[in-house]
C-alpha cells in the first residue's frame, strides 16, 4: 500500500515534521477493518527488527499524526507503566537503608499515609524505626519537644540506648507520637485559657520586702531581693538553699550561667559570685549610681545605671573583667540593656531606645515613640519589645526603627517583658501579668481585640520581674513572693491545690496605694 510504503521507509534521513493536532471525528469509533489484524502483525514484525532509537522515532511519527482524544488514551495507558514503586524495589537490591532514609523525611501525616500504601512500605517504616526517628528529629529541632521529652521522661527512650539497655519496639513509638501531640495541644490550651498549677515561694524578708529580679532553670531559682541579698531556691522543695550576702543595697539585677552569678545593686557595684560555692570572687566599681540592669554573653558584659551611662566590659575570666567602653547619650537613667553580636540596645527614662554597634560601640539610631520613660525591653533578631511608664508595650523593627505595633491593656507602668516565638508576657505595677499573641501582634491586619490572650492576677503587689518558657512563667513582686505558673501539669484536680483559684476565675482586682512602697531607683519619667 502507498501508506505502508511511506510509513516504513527508513532509508531516508530523520524527517523534519511539525506536530499537529487532529480534531477527533466521532465517526471513527467503529469496528476494526478486516485487514487490521494482518496489517498490525506486519507492522509489529518490522517494529521488532528496528533499534530502540528507530522505534522511538517511529512512535514520534505516529503520535504526531494522532488527535487529542487519542493522545489522552495513550497517556492513560502509559502512566502506570512509567510509575515505579522505588520503596518496594530498593530493598530487593539490598538498599533498605536508602528506602528508610527517603521515608524518614516525611512528616507525621505523610508517614501515616505511607504505612497504608502496601505491606512492603509498612515493613520499611517499621523495621527502620521511622516513628522513633521522627520524634528524635522533633526533639533536636524544637525546644517545646525537647522540654517535654525531658519533663515527661521519654527522652530516655530516644537516640542511642545506654549500654545493656534496649529501646521499645516500633509500635511503642507509633503509639507515643499521638500522645505527645495531645500533650502539646493541652499545654497550648492551658496557655489560652489561663489554666495553671500555681506554686508560691514566700521569701519572708525581715526588713525591706520585694523581689526585684530572678532567673531560673530546672533545678533552682536565683533571686535578687530588696533586702540586699541573693537567695537561691530549690525547684523541687521550693526551699531556700543558699543566701549570698555582700551587697550593701538592693539587688536590682542579676544573671547567671554554669560558672558565675553576676549581680548589680543600688550600692552602685557589680559583684561576681561563684555559682557552685556562692563565694564572691570579684567586685566591679565603676558606676557612680545604682546599677539597674546587666547582661553578659560570650566574654562580653553590658551594664547600665541611674548615672545615665552604659558600660561595656570584656570578660576574660571571673576575676579578669575589664572596662572596654562607656556609652553616653541618654538624658536620664538607663533602665535596661540587651545585646547580641550586632547591636547593643538600651532604654531610658528619657523615653528613648538607643541602638549601638556591638563591635565598635558606635551609636546607630534612636527609637522614638513612647510617651513616658521606658522600664523594660527585650531584643532578639530584628525585634525589640519595650514596656513603658505610659502603660503601653511597643514592638519595633531595629533595622529601620519603625514601631510595628502598640499593645494597650495594662493600667500602670509596664515593668518587665519577655517574648519567644509565640508569645509576649508582660508584668506591670497594676499587679497583672498579661500574655499576648506575638504572631498576631506582628500582623498589621490583626484586630487589637485578638492580641491579649489572657490576664493573670495572683500577685498582690507590683510585678517586678518575670521569665517564661513553653511550660511556665516564673514571676516576682513587691509582695515578697515568687510565683511559678505551671501550664504543663495543670489538671482539674491539681487546680484545687492552688493557693488561690486560677486567675480567670478571679473577680477582684488588687489595689495598690501609691504609698505602698518606695519606688526603686529607676527613672521612669
Amino acid at each position: 500500500m502507498e501508506t505502508e510504503k511511506n510509513i516504513f521507509d527508513t532509508s531516508v534521513s530523520k524527517p523534519r515534521f511539525n506536530p499537529m493536532t487532529i480534531i477527533f471525528d466521532s465517526g471513527r469509533l467503529k469496528e476494526p477493518a478486516p485487514q487490521f489484524a494482518s496489517e498490525r502483525e506486519t507492522c509489529l514484525k518490522y517494529f521488532e527488527k528496528w533499534s530502540e532509537q528507530d522505534q522511538i522515532e517511529f512512535v514520534e511519527h505516529l503520535l504526531s499524526r494522532m488527535c487529542h482524544y487519542q493522545h489522552g488514551h495513550i497517556n492513560t495507558y502509559l502512566k502506570p507503566m512509567l510509575q515505579r514503586d522505588f520503596i518496594s524495589l530498593l530493598p530487593k537490591k539490598g538498599l533498605d537503608h536508602v528506602a528508610e532514609t527517603i521515608l524518614s523525611y516525611l512528616d507525621a501525616d505523610s508517614l501515616y499515609a505511607a504505612e497504608l500504601v502496601c505491606k512492603e512500605w509498612y515493613r520499611v517504616i517499621s523495621e527502620g524505626m521511622l516513628w522513633k526517628k521522627l520524634i528524635e528529629r522533633k526533639v533536636r529541632t524544637d525546644s517545646l519537644w525537647r522540654g517535654l521529652a525531658e519533663r515527661r521522661g521519654w527522652i530516655q527512650f530516644l537516640f542511642k540506648p545506654k549500654p545493656g539497655e534496649a529501646h521499645p519496639d516500633h509500635i511503642s513509638y507509633r503509639a507515643l507520637f499521638p500522645k505527645i501531640i495531645q500533650d502539646i495541644e493541652s499545654i497550648e490550651n492551658n496557655w489560652r485559657m489561663g489554666r495553671f498549677l500555681l506554686q508560691r515561694i514566700n521569701c519572708r524578708s525581715e526588713n525591706s520586702k520585694g523581689v526585684y529580679c530572678l532567673q531560673y532553670d530546672d533545678n533552682k531559682i536565683v533571686s535578687g531581693l530588696r533586702d540586699n541579698t541573693i537567695k537561691i531556691w530549690d525547684r523541687n522543695s521550693l526551699q531556700c538553699i543558699q543566701v549570698l550576702t555582700g551587697h550593701t543595697g538592693s539587688v536590682l539585677c542579676l544573671q547567671y550561667d554554669d560558672k558565675v552569678i553576676i549581680s548589680g545593686s543600688s550600692d552602685s557595684t557589680v559583684r561576681v559570685w561563684d555559682v557552685k560555692t556562692g563565694a564572691m570572687v570579684n567586685t566591679l566599681i565603676h558606676h557612680c549610681e545604682a546599677v539597674l540592669h546587666l547582661r553578659f554573653s560570650n566574654g562580653m558584659m553590658v551594664t547600665c545605671s541611674k548615672d545615665r551611662s552604659i558600660a561595656v566590659w570584656d570578660m576574660t575570666s571571673q576575676t579578669e573583667i575589664t572596662l572596654r567602653r562607656v556609652l553616653v547619650g541618654h538624658r536620664a537613667a538607663v533602665n535596661v540593656v540587651d545585646f547580641d553580636e550586632k547591636y547593643i540596645v538600651s532604654a531610658s527614662g528619657d523615653r528613648t531606645i538607643k541602638v549601638w554597634n556591638t563591635s565598635s560601640c558606635e551609636f546607630v539610631r534612636t527609637l522614638n515613640g513612647h510617651k513616658r520613660g521606658i522600664a523594660c525591653l527585650q531584643y532578639r533578631d530584628r525585634l525589640v519589645v519595650s514596656g513603658s511608664s505610659d502603660n503601653t508595650i511597643r514592638l519595633w523593627d531595629i533595622e529601620c526603627g519603625a514601631c510595628l505595633r502598640v499593645l494597650e491593656g495594662h493600667e500602670e507602668l509596664v515593668r518587665c517583658i519577655r517574648f519567644d516565638g509565640k508569645r509576649i508576657v508582660s508584668g506591670a505595677y497594676d499587679g497583672k501579668i498579661k500574655v499576648w499573641n506575638l504572631v498576631a501582634a506582628l500582623n498589621p491586619r490583626a484586630p487589637a481585640s485578638s492580641l491579649c490572650l489572657r490576664t493573670l492576677m495572683e500577685h498582690t503587689g507590683r510585678v517586678f520581674r518575670l521569665q517564661f518558657d513553653e511550660f511556665q512563667i516564673v514571676s516576682s513582686s513587691h509582695d515578697d513572693t515568687i510565683l511559678i505558673w505551671d501550664f504543663l501539669n495543670y489538671t482539674e484536680t491539681s487546680s484545687n491545690n492552688n493557693q488561690q483559684a486560677p486567675s480567670n476565675h478571679l473577680t477582684l482586682q488588687p489595689s495598690f496605694s501609691s504609698n505602698a512602697m518606695n519606688d526603686p531607683p529607676e527613672h521612669y519619667d
